[in-house]
């Protein structure tokens, strides 16, 4: 299969259905969850106390927070945006944003497109083939609004710097949902601490790394224009008190600490999970992944029915543009629910 480019201004019901699924979608009470990818281990304690104990009295001031994940990228305050998740970033950017041709690259996070759709935007996009490595070249000049992952989701792909660099060009914005970039030890290939963002939007997220899904926070890092457009399509407040309070609290040196310790336990767990599906030859797994899950193709198209009798819940993949059925997306957890779920998934396969 070769990458594609493809202009598509339409999209049908089961298009635009199948881009407003998450993962939370393929829940099934009573199972063992591999379909979210959310640290499996929740919320902190010691934040979660934090975000109990905020006032909810007064009405939110997010300077501080901002000035706390100011300090965390060493950017002036005037270049970051506090945002109600990354899901509202890609909402506030195709409400603010006027491209001539906005692009996704794809197998990615739905949301961006479904949010450029919804604002009336025509989209193109490229699918990149297995194993979904990206060269810059794909992308046509003409594209003046680009959206790519990093490490991207479904696929668990870390693209270097240099290549995603590579996609800056003038007259150009390019979005880099970053919503796993701490998966990687030292953050090595984030673009949040590059020291001049013109034409680069940074998405970044809580919910992965600190388990906070029902929290909505993240924020975006930009050039001020862009930031200034963006926060014009903001509601007063925002952001909550207690999602400010989280803010804070996670960028402070102790918990870049903490989650650097986080990133290098899982990729630990994540190898233990490789290494067992190494041993399964029908199931193909995306190469070298790096962020807190793992995408393979089963070649069972009921795969997941056939999972769920087995008692694990997984992230179908066909939702996502270059995927089909029999694709799914694991979350990495412990040793022990990988050696179970590695069984489980032997016993379908070997069936198959």
């Amino acid at each position: 299969m070769k990458a594609c480019t493809v202009a598509d201004p339409a999209a049908t019901d089961a298009e635009l259905a199948s881009l407003a699924h998450h993962g939370d979608g393929d829940l099934v009470p009573g199972l063992v969850d591999l379909a979210v990818n959310v640290r499996s281990s929740g919320t902190p304690g010691w934040l979660a106390a934090l975000i109990r104990d905020t006032d909810l009295a007064a009405y939110p001031d997010q300077r501080p927070a901002v000035e706390a994940i100011s300090a965390r990228h060493d950017r002036p305050s005037s270049e970051v945006l506090l945002t109600s998740g990354a899901a509202e970033a890609f909402v506030l950017l195709a409400r603010a944003l006027r491209p001539r041709r906005a692009l996704v690259v794809h197998p990615q996070f739905t949301e961006p497109e479904a949010a450029l759709r919804a604002a009336g935007h025509p989209v193109s996009r490229v699918v990149l083939p297995f194993p979904f490595i990206l060269d810059p070249e794909l992308v046509p000049a003409s594209a003046d609004l680009v959206f790519v992952g990093n490490p991207t989701n479904p696929t668990s792909v870390g693209h270097s710097r240099e290549t995603i660099r590579a996609l800056t060009r003038p007259g150009r914005i390019l979005v880099v949902d970053e919503a796993f970039a701490d998966c990687l030890p030292g953050e090595r290939e984030s673009l949040a601490s590059e020291p001049d963002l013109t034409g680069i939007v940074v998405i970044r997220s809580l919910t992965k790394t600190w388990g906070l899904a029902g929290l909505r926070a993240g924020y975006v890092l930009a050039a001020p224009d862009v930031i200034a457009k963006l926060a014009s399509t903001q509601p007063p407040w925002p952001v909550s008190a207690p999602a400010l309070t989280a803010c804070i609290a996670t960028a402070s040196t102790a918990a870049l600490a903490e989650t650097d310790a986080w990133a290098r336990g899982l990729k630990e767990e994540r190898a233990h999970l490789l290494a067992r599906l190494a041993g399964l030859h029908s199931v193909r797994v995306v190469p070298d992944p790096s962020a807190s899950f793992v995408l393979f193709d089963t070649g069972v198209p009921d795969i997941r029915i056939k999972l769920h009798a087995r008692g694990f819940a997984v992230r179908r993949g066909e939702t996502f543009p270059g995927l089909k059925a029999g694709w799914i997306r694991v979350a990495v957890r412990d040793v022990a629910t990988s050696d179970q779920f590695a069984l489980a998934l032997g016993e379908v396969v070997g069936r198959a």
